[in-house]
Formats: structure tokens, sequence, C-alpha cells
């Protein structure tokens, strides 16, 4: 692989209870884990910034193949829930769900674009075999 770009982030602290600082400082956050987890909820958590960073990768890759195919993807939205989960094995998985919005196609140009940024955005590669990514693309 031929590196574009790096990222370097640091969490301390207790982990899903703890701080969480990139190095540049832009992202500097008090992690908690989540209500329904029995947590706090006083900070977000790592299937928040997952869901953050997925959505924005793919809608970025979305609107890069929709321009290529010269199509019009001007107030698309990409939705992502990351649902967190008990494995067979005793571990935690990840499952994800994309919910694509592309207003000025129609369904099926919508779903073949949809289909042809999930083989280009980064999270969808690092993701492809290992957990469960649904994709939906809406009518709205």
């Amino acid at each position: 692989m031929n590196v574009l770009y790096t990222a370097e982030a640091l969490a301390t602290g207790e982990g899903r209870d703890g701080h969480g600082r990139t190095s540049d400082g832009r992202l500097d956050l008090d992690l908690a884990i989540p209500k329904e987890m029995g947590g706090s909820g006083n900070g977000t958590n790592p299937e928040q910034l997952f869901a953050i960073g997925y959505a924005a990768c793919y809608h970025s890759a979305l609107r890069l193949v929709g321009r290529q195919d010269k199509l019009d993807v001007n107030d698309s939205t990409v939705g992502a829930r990351v649902s967190l989960g008990n494995l067979d094995n005793g571990g935690f998985g990840l499952a994800v769900e994309l919910e694509i919005t592309l207003p000025n196609l129609d369904h099926d140009t919508a779903q073949a674009l949809a289909d042809k940024a999930h083989l280009v955005c980064p999270y969808s590669n690092a993701t492809r075999g290992n957990i469960d990514v649904l994709i939906t693309v809406t009518d709205d």
C-alpha cells in the first residue's frame, strides 16, 4: 500500500471510560460506556466514532464515484448505525448499517452507485469479510 496519510490517537484512563486525543489535538474528548451497557453515557464511545468515520468515508467514496460517472450526487447523505454485540466465542463484534440517500437518482442507479462506492471506500475494504455491513438505498 502506498500510504497517503496516517492518523494517530492515544487512549488513556479506563479505555471506554477514559479519554481520547488525536496527535494534532483536533479531537480531544472524554469517553464513556453508554447507558445501555451500564455506563454513565457522559462521553462519546468508540462505536459513535466509528459510525461518524464510516459515514463520512463512505459518503466521500459515493460522491467520488458519482462524479466520475457524471451522476447528480447533490444532496446525498449517508447515515451509519454501528452495533456492538456478543459473539459466540465470548468476544465482542460489530455490525454496520449504512443508509444511503441519493434524491436525484432513480433507485436502480442509486443502488448501483452505492455498490460501486462500497468497493472504493477504505472502511468498506477494511471491514469486508470481517463484519456484517448492510447497505440500504432509500427513496427519499
